[in-house]
Order: C-alpha cells, then structure tokens, then sequence
C-alpha cells in the first residue's frame, strides 16, 4: 500500500503551442515534460502526464491530484482542480524567487504576460498581451522563418548585429512583411535578427513601465528561453532580469502549488 508520503501531484500548462507537466512531491519537482499541444489539448494533456511519470518511473495510481492551467486547461477532463495561468505563473515564481515579490514577465507562444506579485504569492496587478501575436513565442518563430533559422539562431545572428535594423510594425504580419523588405533592400540577417529582438523588447517593456518600478524582474515561459529576447529586454528597459529555472514548468510547477 502507498503511504500518504509517497502520494505525488501533477501540474499540467495546457498552451497554445506546447504543454507542459510537471510532477511534484511535497514541492520538489521529480519529473517533468514537455510536448507540442497540436489540435487535440486533452490528449496532449494526457500524453504529457504520462511521459512525464515515464520519466519518473512512476506509477499513476501514485498521482494524488492532478492540477490544469493554461489557455485550454478546461480541455483537461481528468484534472481535479483548474487553475488560471496567472495565478500559477505567479506562484510557481514567487516560490523560485525564495517568496519574494517581483514583477514576472511571461512570454508564452501567443501571449505575453506582466504580472504583479506580491507577498504570500498573490497577484496584486496585471496586463496581457493576447490580441496579436507580436511580442510573443510565435512571433520569434515566424521571424526565424523568415530569417532561415530557428530561434535559437535567431538569438546568434542577433548577437553578431553590428546596425540593428529598424522594425516598426505593430502588427506581427506587417513586421514579417517589413522583415522581407529588409532583406531585399540587402540588410544583412544579423542585423534584422537585432531589430526583432529589439521590437519585441519595446512591446513588452511599454507593459513593463505600466507597474510601479520593482526591486526584481523575473522571466519565465519559452520566450525565457530565447538570449537574443532577454538581452534585448535588459537593454531596453535598463535593468537586470532573472531568468527562472526551467522557466518553461514555471506554470505548471505553479498550478500545483496554487492548488494547495
């Protein structure tokens, strides 16, 4: 029989493009996944519970609870408990940032959040970007298309930028456009790679300077992921930013412990 110590809960982010589990005992995470979400969330929302207690060569009669979030989290039929992804986003940071308040920047793959937390993990304010792509996950893929790369190479030839390019659009298809117009007027890659990173950066810091200035600012999701993106947000806003461990489980690690 399974003692009460050995149950384990799982926190499942259901997102746009990817989802991702993580599996908890206590608040330490055992195992953790990762998949694309395709055009089915709960079967990816199973697939990804299930490779994940894979991973953990764990049983699933060891799962106490299972805790959904992100932006097809009602899709998850088997979860006991749902959870917003603002909510989890701010817990799963305030408990990596040793429970201090900080203002937590999270690039998703189509939205993009700035959030307010305070003590005890609560969310004091915040503002979402959701209505276009621009400035998000998507986005960056959509420039390294056009760019011929992948967004880890995106980061490379935005580091060996010497002029980065100006990049005006607002909007993520005209920006595309503009990248393409760049390229035919014979603006080298690493310089249009730059001014992406830098016209992300722009949107997401007039979000940034919308909240009273904060002693720390952290970052999580996939955009996370991306050194071109972060450099570009330090320069632009001036300021140092944390990047959160494994800042892509950041949410799911927060629905479970939002949950308790």
């Amino acid at each position: 029989m399974t003692s009460a110590k050995q149950r384990i809960k799982a926190g499942i982010d259901i997102g746009s493009v990817t989802t991702k589990c993580v599996v908890v005992q206590g608040r330490q995470t055992i195992a953790s996944h990762i998949i694309r979400t395709a055009i089915n969330p709960e079967q990816a929302a199973r697939e990804v519970l299930e490779k994940a207690l894979g991973q953990g060569c764990l049983s699933p009669s060891l799962v106490d609870k299972v805790v959904s979030t992100g932006y097809g989290r009602r899709r998850c039929l088997f979860a006991n408990q749902i959870v917003t992804e603002v909510t989890a986003a701010a817990a799963g940071a305030y408990w990596l940032n040793h429970l201090q308040p900080a203002l937590v920047i999270d690039v998703g793959g189509q939205d993009t959040k700035v959030i307010l937390v305070g003590k005890d993990a609560r969310v004091v304010d915040f503002l979402m970007n959701d209505k276009c792509a621009a400035g998000t996950g998507r986005f960056l893929e959509m420039m390294a298309v056009s760019l011929d790369t992948d967004i880890d190479g995106l980061s490379s030839l935005a580091k060996a930028a010497h002029h980065p390019a100006s990049i005006n659009s607002t909007c993520s298809v005209f920006a595309e456009s503009e990248v393409v117009s760049l390229i035919a007027q014979g603006i080298i890659r690493e310089d249009i790679a730059a001014g992406v990173f830098l016209s992300i950066a722009a949107r997401i810091a007039s979000m940034v300077k919308q909240f009273p200035e904060s002693s720390e600012i952290l970052f999580c999701g996939g955009g996370a992921k991306s050194s071109g993106l972060h450099l570009a947000l330090e320069k632009t806003l001036n300021r140092q930013i944390k990047i959160l461990p494994q800042p892509q489980f950041v949410v799911a690690l927060g629905a479970v412990l939002a949950s308790e």
